[in-house]
């Protein structure tokens, strides 16, 4: 009789705890993300270029992650060898490609408009799935997509809007830039350390930010002036520390470390939780009071992320909670 060599398999308790933790970190990064907008808005209407604000928020962020980075360079050799490709595509399009076209697309249409298809990156995710796997989604998943969607309409306000192709293909672009964010961060684990592959993604961004800049694409403006929050008048530095600190650095942190726990159709959707908190601070900070429709629509995402989450093929096996069982050999 040989020797079997074990099997990993989910562990019962391991898992929903897994779930759990991933879905928390999940919400907390969506409340980190949310909180960016209405704090860089009075700064850029106080006279930053978007430029600006960019470079600091994906720069100081980076930094704030770098020894991450700089350990895993150091415990694995050849880390940049066998990750670069996907920390740079990290950057390109998780980092960089998000705030680009989201911003040139928010440039030619509504912002409402921007937001409501840049957020289609979870319906895209399913449709991806499809195809790539020929399995059609359950009617959980459709009719969760569906109601989330709607309400996604509803928080946002698209009335009056019209209509721009490049505009639309750049939040498409978007899209599809959020979604790659998902589908790369699900692949970090051990190997690939969350944090690690958080921070080259935003030090590649920012890299790439600083070209455009160079050359004249996104202009660098940064005059020192006051800002008012919440009835506060505030130097500009203390939203930009924020944004830079907390919303971005805690955003993509959590959020990377979320994914490869829940999977990146059940995280998509619960980053549309990012919208609702985004009027939240919108309201605290701005005083844009959220219209009584938009607490409706804020339900029915939540309904639509429950109606996913029930589904219990989207989640695949979380990676890293795997109890090591030996297989007992046949007599």
């Amino acid at each position: 009789m040989t020797a079997t060599a074990p099997i990993p398999v989910l562990s019962p308790v391991a898992a929903p705890s897994r779930m759990t933790s991933g879905i928390v970190l999940a919400v907390a990064s969506a409340l980190a993300f949310s909180s960016s907008g209405p704090l860089v808005k009075p700064l850029l209407e106080a006279g930053w270029s978007l430029g600006a604000a960019l470079l600091v928020r994906m720069g100081l962020s980076g930094l704030i992650l770098a020894p991450a980075l700089f350990l895993a360079i150091r415990r694995q050799k050849r880390f940049l060898r066998r990750h670069g490709a996907l920390i740079v595509g990290f950057g390109l399009t998780a980092v960089a490609g998000c705030q680009i076209f989201f911003f040139s697309a928010m440039q030619r249409m509504p912002v409402a408009v921007a937001l409501l298809i840049q957020y289609l990156a979870p319906v895209l995710l399913v449709l991806f799935a499809w195809a790539r796997t020929r399995r059609a989604p359950s009617k959980l998943v459709i009719a969760g997509s569906l109601v989330a969607i709607i309400g996604l309409v509803l928080v946002v306000d698209i009335s009056g809007a019209q209509f721009d192709l490049l505009g639309t293909l750049f939040a498409l672009a978007a899209a599809v830039c959020v979604g790659a964010y998902f589908l790369i961060a699900e692949r970090t684990g051990d190997d690939l350390p969350p944090l690690a592959l958080a921070s080259g993604g935003l030090l590649v961004g920012t890299t790439l930010m600083a070209l455009l800049a160079v050359i004249g694409v996104f202009p660098v403006v940064a005059p020192m002036v006051d800002v008012t929050l919440a009835g506060a008048t505030v130097p500009w530095w203390m939203p930009l520390l924020w944004v830079a600190g907390i919303g971005t650095t805690v955003g993509y942190a959590f959020g990377v470390m979320a994914v490869p726990r829940v999977g990146s159709r059940i995280a998509s959707f619960v980053g549309l939780s990012e919208v609702l908190f985004a009027l939240g601070f919108a309201w605290l900070l701005l005083g844009e009071t959220p219209a009584p429709i938009q607490f409706v629509g804020g339900a029915l995402i939540l309904a639509g992320v429950v109606l996913v989450r029930m589904d219990a093929s989207s989640a695949g096996e979380p990676k890293g909670e795997a109890a090591v069982v030996p297989v007992v050999p046949a007599p």
